[in-house]
């Protein structure tokens, strides 16, 4: 692991700033080589506790991104400041004006039947010249079935995007990323968890005040809370012996 980056648990992140992560995720396509980019939140960190493929998943990761100001106040704790809080969903527009500039073509995968498209649309809109490689948004269990998930990686790939923004949720984004990463490339792919469904506003997204004092999970569960629950007030306990035991270990 690259002594830079900043442990959480069994994962980690790289402390680079958002202007930074848009230059690298660039760069990466220019390489030439694919390649796959993630965002951890508290949510992540506790799933990878226990879930082997994810943690190999991020063993692997091109960059690994803070998505999550309880990370970042962890990471000031130990010495370790990262600078800047950089979510796939605060990436999603800045990439797609920067592709518009450049020339590169993007791929919006995910969501429910029609939601990638739509997004797709919204974005063309306001950034003139953004090249759509595709839209897909796939059955739901498709990667549980391999003649299915073929069927989509020869879809995307028969496309060549050059980043393909996933929007499958964790951990299936990041298990699906890894473990296509070869037969993807040269694209670059992204999580970028219920962007699509901000976008094309299925879902309305926190304000930035909440996110910037770290409630925006707090939002996201009054908006869902059926579905919301677990993750946030029985899983994501988990982060505080996590949080302790990380802050410990560094400061030892």
């Amino acid at each position: 692991m690259n002594d830079a980056r900043v442990p959480f648990g069994r994962i980690h992140v790289d402390p680079v700033s958002f202007d930074g992560a848009v230059d690298a995720i660039v760069a990466l396509r220019r390489a030439g080589r694919g390649g796959t980019v993630l965002t951890p939140n508290v949510d992540h960190v506790c799933m990878a506790e226990t879930d082997d493929a994810l943690k190999a998943a991020y063993d692997a990761a091109s960059l690994s991104l803070l998505d999550g100001k309880p990370l970042q106040w962890l990471a000031s704790a130990m010495g370790r400041p990262v600078p800047a809080k950089v979510s796939g969903s605060d990436l999603l527009r800045p990439l797609c004006a920067r592709a518009a500039r450049e020339g590169l073509s993007c791929f919006f995968f995910g969501g429910v039947d029609g939601v990638a498209q739509r997004a797709a649309d919204i974005l063309a809109a306001e950034h003139p010249g953004l090249r759509v490689a595709g839209c897909h948004s796939p059955p739901f269990g498709f990667e549980r079935d391999p003649d299915k998930d073929a069927a989509v990686v020869a879809l995307v790939r028969a496309a060549q995007p050059d980043l393909l923004f996933v929007a499958l949720g964790a951990p299936k984004q990041e298990l699906w990323m890894s473990k296509h990463r070869a037969a993807l490339a040269p694209a670059v792919s992204l999580g970028i968890g219920a962007s699509l469904d901000f976008v094309a506003g299925l879902v309305q997204r926190a304000p930035r005040w909440m996110s910037d004092v770290g409630l925006e999970w707090a939002y996201r569960l009054g908006q869902e809370p059926r579905r919301m629950y677990h993750r946030y007030l029985v899983r994501d306990r988990a982060f505080v012996g996590i949080a302790w035991r990380t802050w410990r270990a560094h400061r030892r």
